[in-house]
């Protein structure tokens, strides 16, 4: 299970995620020499801590590296909240708790991936979905489309 990734880690994986192609550690420097003052071997360093880690691989081009990532940012996130709600005591409270917190927009989202994730899940998850909602029927989930987020979000 991956944990959080340190500031600067974060902003060299931004990058490569970003640019979604191989990139070299003068790339990276170059592009964060534009937000703050950093060193060539600072950033070699974060990148082969990267490497080690398993979040980039790595292949030699000429006399340097060329570092890509292994997985999306996406899949990054999700692994994060999967971690922190698999910590929870309570997670139907946990999800409850974090729905509340959510803005419009990203109740939205989370429409859009029930929509997408719901007609791929068996039959027996379907009905266990829709149970889990108060209904006994997939349409019981779709039904929550209709509830409006909080105005105060």
């Amino acid at each position: 299970m991956p944990r959080q990734l340190g500031e600067l880690e974060d902003a060299v994986m931004t990058r490569v995620w970003q640019w979604n192609r191989p990139v070299t550690v003068r790339e990276v420097l170059e592009d964060l020499q534009q937000e703050r003052s950093i060193a060539y071997t600072t950033v070699m360093t974060v990148m082969d801590n990267l490497h080690q880690k398993g979040w980039v691989r790595r292949e030699v081009d000429g006399r340097a590296y060329r570092y890509t990532a292994v997985s999306t940012r996406a899949a990054y996130s999700a692994a994060l909240m999967n971690e922190a709600w698999s910590q929870s005591d309570n997670p139907a409270a946990a999800l409850v708790a974090f729905f509340g917190m959510m803005s419009a927009d990203q109740l939205e989202a989370l429409r859009d991936a029930m929509r997408i994730v719901l007609p791929t899940l068996p039959e027996g998850a379907v009905q266990a979905v829709g149970e889990a909602s108060g209904d006994r029927s997939a349409e019981g989930v779709e039904a929550a489309d209709d509830v409006e987020p909080d105005a105060g979000r």
